[in-house]
């Protein structure tokens, strides 16, 4: 139909990441761009969220973090969230916050190998 749908998109964001040379290489902008097309089809939270860890890595931590702020009511219960915001919190130097929401992302999985990132990232 000459339109990507969601699965096409989500592997279109694949395939940019997987033909990176590496990482710092990523062409975050057209990331980012796909992620605009995929949020307008399918506007949920959790996309948005993704959306805003490819503005980190395009824009820096600010944006990112102003970008998540908006989905705090909505992904308060979603420990991937507080992660992401204690990574961008982290990168802006505001350690103590990172913390409290690194504690936050922790208490909210049981998944053992989360679990082990988050406490190393508390430092125990």
């Amino acid at each position: 139909m000459n339109r990507p749908g969601t699965y096409q998109l989500q592997a279109a964001i694949l395939a940019t990441h997987a033909v990176a040379p590496s990482w710092a290489e990523t062409p975050w902008s057209a990331v980012v761009a796909l992620y605009d097309v995929l949020l307008r089809i399918e506007p949920t939270a959790v996309v948005a969220l993704n959306r805003a860890l490819a503005v980190a890595e395009r824009d820096g931590p600010a944006p990112a973090l102003a970008d998540l702020e908006p989905l705090r009511e909505r992904l308060d219960g979603y420990h991937l969230y507080h992660a992401a915001r204690a990574e961008m919190l982290r990168r802006l130097g505001r350690d103590d916050e990172a913390r409290q929401a690194n504690r936050r992302a922790l208490s909210l999985t049981d998944n053992p190998a989360e679990r082990r990132l988050l406490e190393g990232r508390l430092g125990g």
